[in-house]
C-alpha cells in the first residue's frame, strides 16, 4: 500500500480508502461479510474508512466504530458526513440554509456520529451535501469552527454534489475546509478542470468518490442489468443512461491493457492526478478488497494511456434539464 499525505492536515493516509456506502443495507450487504472485509483492508495497509450517518441511519458509522476498537494498535482515519436536514439530495441553490445546515444540526448530527463512532473526535467531519449560494453565511461557518476549536472533530470536509465540480470553490475560499470529496473517474473528468488546480493551490485534500462510476466502470453491466427495488441504481442507470454507459463502457474496453481488469485501470487513472489523497471505492465483499487494494503498488499508467483515457471524459450534466 502507497500513502499520501491528505492536504493541510498532514495525515499520511493510504491512497486507496474505503467507501462505506455498500455497507448500510444496500442489495447483497451482510453484516458479518463486511466485518471481514473491512479487517482484511486493515490488514493490507488500508488507513482511511469513509461513511455517513444516512449510509443506513448511523448502521455503517456503527460497523466503523467497532472496527476501530478491534484495531486499537493502528492509526485508523474515520470520515464520515451530516445529511442534508431536508433529506434532499443533491442540495439546490434555492434551498435555505436553515432547511438543510442550520447550526444547531450541524452540533446535534455531529454529536450522533461521535456516539455511533463511539470516539471522541471525529477525524473528519463532512456536509454530504453543498451548494455555494450559502458559502458566505456565518452561520455554519461559526458552527463548523466551533467543533474545530471543541475538538469533536480534526478537520472538515464538503462532499460536492455530483456533476457540479466547481459548486464549492466559494466555500474554499472561508479558510474553513480542509477537504474535498468529488465524483472522479475515467467519465467524470472535469474536476481536473478547475477544481483540482484550487485544491492544490490552498493545498486542500481531495477525496475522489464513485471510481466505478456505480458499477458501470466494473465492465460487468449488460442491456439486462437490473437491481432490487429500492436500489439507487435503478434511478442511476434508468432512463436511457444504461443504454448510454454500456456503449461508452464498450468503447473504452479495448484502451484496457492486456493482463489487467477495468477496475484496476479505473482506479490508476485516479492515482496518477496528484491531487486526489485517496480513493475511495465501496467494497463489501473480500475479493473486491483484495483486488483493490492490491491496485495500490506505485506502478505507473503510461502517458500515451492516459492520452487515450482523457478521450473517454463525458460530461453528462450537459444534458441535465
Amino acid at each position: 500500500m502507497q500513502y499520501r499525505t491528505f492536504g493541510r492536515t498532514g495525515w499520511r493516509v493510504s491512497e486507496i480508502g474505503y467507501g462505506m456506502w455498500g455497507m448500510a443495507g444496500w442489495s447483497g450487504s451482510d453484516d458479518e461479510e463486511s466485518r471481514r472485509s473491512l479487517d482484511r483492508a486493515v490488514a493490507l495497509g488500508c488507513t482511511f474508512f469513509d461513511t455517513a450517518y444516512a449510509y443506513g441511519d448511523g448502521h455503517s458509522e456503527r460497523l466503523l466504530g467497532e472496527l476501530l476498537k478491534r484495531h486499537p494498535d493502528k492509526r485508523l482515519y474515520a470520515a464520515t458526513k451530516i445529511p442534508p436536514k431536508n433529506r434532499q439530495w443533491p442540495a439546490r441553490p434555492e434551498y435555505a440554509l436553515d432547511d438543510v445546515f442550520p447550526a444547531d444540526y450541524i452540533r446535534a448530527m455531529t454529536e450522533q456520529s461521535l456516539a455511533n463512532l463511539g470516539v471522541s473526535s471525529i477525524d473528519l467531519q463532512q456536509l454530504h451535501v453543498w451548494s455555494d449560494t450559502w458559502a458566505d453565511d456565518v452561520r455554519w461557518q461559526r458552527a463548523v469552527r466551533a467543533l474545530k476549536d471543541e475538538g469533536l472533530i480534526r478537520a472538515f470536509g464538503i462532499s460536492i454534489n455530483r456533476w457540479q465540480p466547481t459548486n464549492v470553490v466559494k466555500a474554499l475560499a472561508t479558510d474553513l475546509v480542509d477537504a474535498v470529496q468529488v465524483v472522479y473517474n475515467v467519465f467524470d473528468q472535469a474536476p481536473e478542470d478547475e477544481l483540482f488546480p484550487e485544491c492544490r493551490r490552498r493545498n486542500i485534500a481531495v477525496t475522489a468518490r464513485v471510481p466505478f462510476d456505480e458499477g458501470s466502470l466494473t465492465g460487468t453491466l449488460t442491456a439486462a442489468s437490473r437491481w432490487p427495488d429500492g436500489d439507487f441504481r435503478n434511478i442511476y442507470f434508468g432512463g436511457g443512461n444504461l443504454k448510454n454507459t454500456i456503449e461508452r463502457v464498450e468503447k473504452l474496453r479495448p484502451a484496457v491493457p492486456a493482463g489487467m481488469s477495468m477496475p484496476e485501470l479505473a482506479l490508476r487513472h485516479i492515482l496518477e492526478h496528484p491531487a486526489v489523497s485517496t480513493v475511495i471505492p465501496g467494497m463489501r465483499k473480500l475479493s473486491h478488497v483484495e483486488a483493490n487494494l492490491a491496485a495500490s503498488d506505485s506502478k505507473r499508467l503510461p502517458p500515451p494511456l492516459m492520452a487515450e483515457l482523457k478521450r473517454h471524459r463525458w460530461d453528462r450534466w450537459i444534458d441535465i434539464p
